[in-house]
């Protein structure tokens, strides 16, 4: 069974792969890249693929999907949409759906896919990227925004990724405890609430030293690879040591 508990008939030995997830793309093009034969146009790691695009993550082209006859095909619950997903079983197609909330979730369900939707061994980088997070932070903590959309604000909120990757970084999330996992919040309220460090990922929204910085003065704001942040993958090994030059 995948990560939402749905029985996926994965064929016992696979051939092709098509991935709807950009970091599920990275992982499977670092570990079984011969078997990689589609990615959405998002996938942009590692530089250079060369498989079929199948366009976006909330928007596939289904039949292209379909054309290219893969074994199995991985998605992610928040990443693509249940109709689309649906739609690809509904042909005959195993599609094996990733649900990751935080950092031990994303070791514990990358090792299952490949073990259980790859029929494969789980990969080194994999066990790298576990001993690169297994120190905890022992500094002093502080507190964050962080925005990933302007026009309007937008930030991350409860039970994220992010948030648990910040934590063990040493940064609590001010809106961890919002209803909402991504909350619209106005800009004069992300100011009064002072944070230590306003975070500021280059994706979804690309922001940079010329667009967002600006908009909270006399707050620290630290610009962050958005792959290093939110991405469950290879990248996870350099992550930590990254993220803690860029938050520092």
């Amino acid at each position: 069974m995948d990560d939402t508990g749905v029985s996926v008939r994965v064929p016992g030995t696979v051939r092709r792969i098509v991935s709807l997830v950009p970091s599920l793309t990275e992982s499977v093009a670092a570990t079984l890249p011969d078997a990689l034969v589609g990615a959405t146009d998002w996938c942009s790691h590692p530089a250079g693929l060369d498989v079929a695009r199948v366009r976006g993550t909330k928007n596939p082209d289904l039949d292209a999907v379909r054309r290219l006859r893969p074994d199995v095909v991985l998605a992610n619950f928040e990443e693509n949409r249940p109709q689309d997903i649906e739609a690809l079983r509904a042909s005959g197609l195993a599609v094996w759906v990733t649900r990751i909330l935080t950092l031990e979730q994303a070791f514990d369900s990358l090792a299952r896919m490949f073990t259980q939707a790859c029929r494969t061994e789980p990969p080194a980088w994999l066990d790298m990227a576990r001993e690169a997070w297994r120190e905890p932070c022992t500094g002093p903590r502080r507190t964050a925004v962080v925005p990933i959309w302007r026009r309007p604000w937008m930030v991350v909120g409860r039970d994220t990724f992010t948030g648990d990757v910040l934590r063990r970084l040493g940064v609590d999330n001010l809106y961890a405890g919002h209803p909402e996992r991504y909350p619209k919040i106005p800009l004069d309220e992300l100011n009064g609430r002072r944070p230590d460090v306003v975070v500021l990922p280059d994706e979804p929204y690309a922001f940079s030293s010329a667009d967002g910085p600006e908009a909270f003065p006399g707050l620290t704001c630290a610009l962050v690879s958005g792959r290093l942040l939110t991405w469950y993958g290879p990248s996870l090994v350099e992550a930590p040591a990254l993220l803690r030059r860029a938050l520092a």
